[in-house]
């Protein structure tokens, strides 16, 4: 289980972040000016976010329709119970599952939002018949298939 460190997140960290959010390849050099401090200082800093896991990582954001033809499909799940144990077995299957790119569990009508990408809707009917619909219980799916992405940001 992670360790959570309670970090307060100052006027200048809070730059730091939005910064590194817009472009995590900006150079220490161009951050610090960014953020009005000295290079070594705002170094310090971006380590020790990254120490106590404020900055979890780093990443390429890919398009993967531009590369692979995919598409994004928004599952909606609704369990049968939300006790504690279902939601611990269905949580650690979602995770095995190699088609769900994010989870989320949710407030509202659904228990959980998942990101699948698919290359079209045969693929989707695969992962809806071997993957989905075999997770412990499952009691609804609800499908919807994304026309295009019109804002996607990285935090």
């Amino acid at each position: 289980m992670a360790e959570y460190v309670i970090m307060i997140v100052d006027r200048v960290n809070d730059a730091i972040l939005r910064h590194l959010s817009h472009d995590g390849r900006m150079t220490n050099a161009d951050l610090a000016q960014k953020v009005g401090l000295s290079p070594s200082a705002c170094l310090r800093r971006v380590k020790l976010l990254e120490k106590q896991g404020v900055i979890c990582g780093y990443r390429a954001m890919i398009d993967e329709r531009s590369v692979h033809g995919m598409t994004t499909v928004i599952v909606h799940i609704t369990l049968e119970r939300q006790t504690d144990e279902c939601q611990r077995r269905f949580e650690a299957r979602v995770r095995d599952c190699p088609d769900v790119r994010e989870c989320y569990l949710m407030t509202g009508d659904a228990d959980y939002l998942l990101r699948v990408e698919v290359r079209d809707t045969a693929d989707y009917e695969r992962i809806h018949k071997e993957e989905l619909s075999r997770m412990p219980g499952v009691a609804r799916i609800q499908s919807n298939f994304a026309i295009r992405t019109v804002l996607r940001k990285s935090s």
